[in-house]
Parts: C-alpha cells; structure tokens; sequence
C-alpha cells in the first residue's frame, strides 16, 4: 500500500474511534513502529490528528483538566438535578461505583442523604470524606486506593484497575470531559479514563451523568462508546445530541 493510502486510512480509523496507537497501526497494516510514527507526523502537519505519547487524537481534543475543587463550582443547579435522577435510580441493596468526577460525586451526596441503603465503590477522596461525615447508616462504602492524583482528588493507577476489576456493581454513575458527535466519550487523562472504563465494564447498568457543557468538549483520552452505556442522564442538552445518543442504544433521560 503506497503511503498516501495508508495514510488516508490511517486518518479514517482516527475519526472513527478517537484515537490509535503506534502497536495498533502496526498490525492494522504490518508496517513498523518508525513507519506509523512517520504516518502520524504527516497526518499531524495536515492537522488531522494531534500526536500523543504512543499514537495520536482526533485534533481538537482537550488535554486541559481543571481541579476537582473548581469543577465542584461549576454547573451545580445541572448536577443537582443530575444527583437527584442518579438516586432515583438506585435501588435498595444495591452495588454502585461512583467514579471521580463531581457529578458523580453529587450523586454520593444525595444517596448519603437520603440514607439509601447501597453499598458505594469508589476512587474518589471527597466521596470518602462524604461518607465520613454521614450519618447514615444504610450505606455502605469500600474505597479504591492507588495512586493519588492530587488534581482531580482520586486513586489512579494499576491497583486501582485491579480492586475495580475484582468487584462487579449493579450501576456506576460517572461522567466524562466530553461526549463526541460518534458517540465515543473521553477524558483528559489516561489513568482516569482507564478507572472509568473498567467501572463501566464490571457494572450491569452503568449511568452517565451530563450536563450541556459535555456535549461542547472533548478530552484526550478516550473511554469508551455510549453503546456500552445503559442510562444517560442529560441536563441542558441539545436536543439532537440526545436523540444521537438514543441512537446508540442508550437510553436517554433530560433532567
């Protein structure tokens, strides 16, 4: 295949999922690492893709990551009514992850006071505190540890995968930096994204929690497809984002 070609396809699997790899293109298209290394930086002159430590995004993806004490801030009339759909959901004895992000963390909130009786699996130091701090005693909290990102407050890391890995849940409620027109979701960072993905693979009904400004973004790192998702909960979304998002099989409450 001459590399114009190749290059063209290369371009075409990027918009696509995202996102590639160097290890993918090789085997996609049996060239070597030099090679697919050499594909991207011309597909990057071109702009059609942003280069990443071991293959490239879509271009235009956000690598920016505001702190988890600065999101808590922002959109809180959304994320209340977000929480408050998120607890309707919940069912009692249930199993629910509840990822890093502060819509999630909202969610803890309303479940702690409404005093459901759930056990909460987390990664996320302020729903710990939460939970410290509450009185109620009908729910239960086991904590992932790791490693410390002390920017969005949470455990990250290869232990944290695995504790994930060894429990399965009911539900998780999450949310993202970003949702794509493709239907694919992501984040900023990559040990963030990777928590969020296998939350989402060891939960039955995994729920994600948006308000408007996700459907105006897109992070770095990609998580995974709405496919995969069972509820997503929208606060202030455009309506045809929403009927895009029913299309990929999830289904879709506005809030």
């Amino acid at each position: 295949m001459v590399p114009v070609e190749r290059r063209r396809r290369i371009a075409r699997l990027v918009e696509a999922n995202g996102s590639v790899t160097v290890a993918a293109l090789e085997e996609e298209f049996g060239i070597s690492p030099m090679t697919a290394r050499r594909d991207l930086v011309a597909l990057e002159r071109e702009g059609r893709v942003q280069r990443t430590h071991g293959g490239a995004v879509l271009s235009g993806f956000a690598a920016h990551e505001d702190s988890f004490q600065r999101r808590l801030g922002e959109q809180v009339a959304a994320k209340g009514r977000l929480a408050r759909a998120a607890a309707g959901l919940a069912e009692p004895g249930e199993t629910i992850f509840i990822d890093s992000s502060t819509s999630a963390y909202y969610a803890a909130k309303r479940i702690l006071e409404e005093g459901l009786r759930v056990t909460l699996l987390t990664n996320s130091v302020p729903v710990m505190e939460l939970f410290t701090a509450s009185r109620a005693t009908n729910v239960e909290l086991v904590g992932m540890g790791g490693s410390l990102r002390r920017l969005t407050l949470s455990f990250v890391g290869p232990h944290t995968v695995r504790t994930v890995g060894a429990h399965f849940a009911d539900k998780v409620f999450f949310s993202v930096k970003g949702l794509m027109d493709s239907g694919y979701l992501s984040d900023p960072d990559p040990l963030e994204a990777e928590v969020k993905r296998a939350m989402i693979e060891q939960s039955q009904e995994p729920v994600l929690l948006a308000d408007g400004t996700k459907f105006e973004q897109r992070g770095l790192s990609l998580i995974t497809h709405v496919r995969e998702v069972a509820y997503v909960l929208a606060a202030d979304a455009p309506e045809d984002r929403m009927v895009a998002l029913a299309e990929g099989g999830a289904e879709v409450r506005s809030v």
